[in-house]
């Protein structure tokens, strides 16, 4: 079992910028063996990928609306994801989760399909005015 706590949400004016913190605690997996992904649910859409991070810091991936914006990283040390998100827009708006993908293999990309993870954060408020 893996717990996830998401933290760093909030409201911001369009162009700000904000960094998301995904921390791993009661795990019984080591966390530098978990793909992490983010991924985020505006009110009447589906959840969505935005960025995830192999078990490797060079394996990352980004949805296209995320990329040059975004930034995903991992601090395997204290068992902490991150996403720097810059220049953010209103269409950003939503509940960001982090979620964790237990099966990864070692020399694999994170993987985009919300499927493939078995934990899940509660997730954080990210909102964005125009």
């Amino acid at each position: 079992q893996v717990q996830l706590v998401e933290s760093g949400g909030g409201t911001v004016q369009a162009g700000g910028s904000l960094r998301l913190s995904c921390t791993a605690s009661r795990s019984r997996f080591t966390f530098s063996r978990l793909g992490v992904g983010w991924f985020r649910q505006a009110p009447g859409k589906e959840r969505e990928f935005v960025a995830g991070i192999g078990r490797g810091i060079e394996n990352t991936d980004y949805a296209y609306s995320a990329k040059g914006r975004f930034t995903i990283s991992r601090d395997d040390a204290k068992k902490t994801v991150y996403l720097q998100m810059n220049s953010l827009k209103p269409e950003d708006t939503g509940v960001y989760f982090c979620a964790a993908d237990t099966s990864l293999i070692l020399s694999a990309g994170p993987r985009t399909d919300s499927g493939a993870y078995e934990y899940w954060g509660q997730g954080t408020q990210v909102t964005v005015s125009s």
